[in-house]
């Protein structure tokens, strides 16, 4: 069982600075994602993509952010139960929390936040019959581990930044990569584009276009897939298909737990802590809803901001928290370290 004091339902940037607020107040976090790496849609849709609203930064790249964000919060050294979705929620007798993920991780908490952006991202699946048969069987729809290519031929589809990066990483450990797109054109980071045109030229990517997979083949196992290319088919041995057509979010299993849910998001008190309807158990981010609800990053992370307060103040009753700027305090990381403004220097001008 993973015990912490908050649960982050949520890998996205308001759940990682959720651990950042927390921390100041000596709470520690644990995080669930659906997706295999931290980050949310920063990481998984437009990592390469700039953001122009963040406050100090004119512009930064999304995956920027995560790593930013990342590096902001591990002297509070959180922990991350990554590739698995939180299935269920029961509130136990004492008030605490038990959660439990769909592959069996069990989760103690005083208090939980969902941060789940949108929800739960399911990949877009392609409209190919028999596609489900081989799911995990040689067809995948994310790549938690490269490794697991190495040597092997590889078809990715898809036509975004997904497809076009993973198609220029595994060109380096794949014995084969195949890149599948309906379009000549790729809508994606240009200096990706820029490398796929590269590795194709030198021979470490195929590239077929315009063309679709209507079709797998394999006896257990894929062997090959389909290609519909200026109306002829053909068929392209592989090990393995990977359709990167995007991601689509639901709610999911928290639909469930008994929130109040509107128009397909959670309900919250934006009146005090953006607590839900369930004592203990806030909504942040994009996946809450209050009037006047604005879906931005900064608002998640004003949210998160209000959220650890209210649950510092839950956990310690009666204990009266002063609010110190860290350009004051500084910052104690459970880790031992210590970030804080040099000291003034006090010295006689002659």
């Amino acid at each position: 069982m993973i015990t912490t004091d908050i649960l982050i339902i949520g890998a996205g940037p308001t759940g990682l600075f959720s651990v950042f607020e927390a921390g100041l107040l000596k709470m520690k976090c644990h995080l669930i994602d659906a997706l295999p790496q931290a980050g949310g849609q920063l990481t998984e849709l437009y990592p390469k993509k700039p953001i122009f609203d963040i406050p100090g930064f004119p512009s930064i790249n999304a995956g920027e952010l995560v790593d930013n964000l990342m590096e902001q919060i591990k002297q509070f050294q959180p922990g991350f139960t990554l590739g698995e979705t939180a299935q269920t929620l029961t509130k136990l007798e004492d008030g605490t929390f038990e959660v439990i993920t769909n592959k069996g991780t069990v989760h103690h908490a005083k208090a939980v936040a969902i941060a789940g952006g949108l929800g739960t991202f399911e990949p877009r699946k392609p409209t190919i019959e028999n596609i489900a048969d081989y799911e995990e069987k040689g067809v995948e729809y994310f790549i938690k581990e490269p490794e697991h290519f190495r040597n092997k031929k590889v078809v990715i589809a898809g036509g975004g930044d997904s497809a076009l990066d993973w198609s220029i990483f595994l060109s380096d450990i794949a014995s084969e990569v195949t890149l599948i797109h309906r379009r000549n054109e790729f809508r994606g980071a240009l200096d990706s584009v820029e490398k796929v045109q590269a590795l194709k030229d030198q021979g470490k990517i195929h590239l077929v276009t315009p063309a679709e997979v209507t079709g797998i083949k394999g006896d257990g196992k894929v062997s090959a897939i389909t290609i519909e290319k200026d109306g002829v088919t053909s068929d392209l041995e592989t090990d393995y298909f990977i359709p990167l057509f995007g991601l689509t979010p639901k709610l999911g299993d928290l639909a469930n737990w008994g929130l109040n849910i509107e128009k397909n998001a959670i309900v919250v008190n934006n009146a005090l802590d953006y607590q839900t309807n369930i004592p203990g158990v806030y909504a942040i981010g994009d996946i809450n809803t209050y009037p006047g609800k604005l879906k931005l990053i900064l608002c998640g992370f004003h949210e998160a901001t209000l959220m650890c307060q209210s649950v510092y103040n839950m956990l310690n009753p009666g204990k009266r928290y002063v609010l110190k700027y860290t350009t004051v305090s500084g910052v104690d990381g459970f880790d031992g370290s210590r970030k804080e403004a040099e000291k003034a220097v006090v010295k006689k001008i002659d």
